[in-house]
Order: structure tokens, then sequence, then C-alpha cells
């Protein structure tokens, strides 16, 4: 396994264990892990802070010319919004642990220049459909249904 998309697992599962949503991030540049998060909406009553989110907030500022190099790992297809932050600072790459359970907008971001690679990961799937199953109503609330 992509030992990146694994330190991804282990945000979302971090995530879980602290009561909250099993979604998991990393931001990568040069190999090196620069920002790492999970989904914190629950734990800190946040509307934002989704793992994309929580990931790219804990690796601080950087230079327009690091983001243009960086790979965004999330074990989630990303929302609109994350997406959205993504194209805003321009990252060139997202790799994604599943789409199964949830797509974002995948081929706008395509569109837009971005190179998705999916690997609908089992690990990341059992995760997000035994959590959706357990919680659907705080699954509703983090997609906004």
């Amino acid at each position: 396994m992509d030992k990146f998309l694994r330190a991804a697992i282990d945000e979302a599962k971090k995530g879980l264990n602290e009561g909250g949503i099993p979604i998991g991030s990393v931001l990568m540049i040069d190999g090196k892990i620069v920002g790492r998060g999970h989904n914190r909406r629950v734990q800190k009553g946040s509307a934002i802070l989704h793992a994309e989110m929580d990931c790219l907030e804990n690796a601080g500022r950087l230079k327009a010319n690091e983001y243009k190099k960086a790979i965004l790992y999330s074990t989630l297809s990303p929302c609109d919004m994350c997406s959205g932050t993504a194209l805003l600072y321009k990252i060139s790459k997202i790799v994604i642990g599943e789409n199964k359970t949830f797509q974002g907008p995948e081929n706008y971001l395509r569109k837009r220049g971005v190179e998705i690679e999916i690997f609908n990961d089992p690990e990341c799937i059992e995760l997000m459909q035994k959590f959706i199953n357990e919680r659907p109503e705080l699954w509703n609330e983090d997609i906004g249904e």
C-alpha cells in the first residue's frame, strides 16, 4: 500500500477514535508529509474542519510554488469545499482512497487540470460504510444533507 495513503487512513482512524467521522488526509511535498489531519467537525464543533481542511490548516502557510508541487491524499473523495480549496491553491494532484461511498466533483477537478488517482482501497470503503450504517445522521450532516 502507498505509505501516504496509509498515513491518511491512520488519520481517519484517529478521528473515529475521537468520536468523529473517519476521514483522513495528508499533504505530501517532495516525498515528505508536510501536513496531516482528520475530520474534526464533531470534536471542534466546526462547520468546515473536513479532513482536507484540517490537513491544510496543519500544514501552515506555504508558498504558492509549494502547493503546485503538492499531492493531497484523502481517504474519501473530496467534497465541493475541499476540492475548491485544492483548486484555489493549485494543488495539481489528489489521491483518493475511495469514492464508492461518496463522490465529490472529480470530473470538475479533472477539467480544471487536477490529476486524480483513485485507489478504491477496501479498508477505506469499509471504514466509511460501517460509519454511515452506524451514524447516518452525523454522516448526512457532514455532507450537508
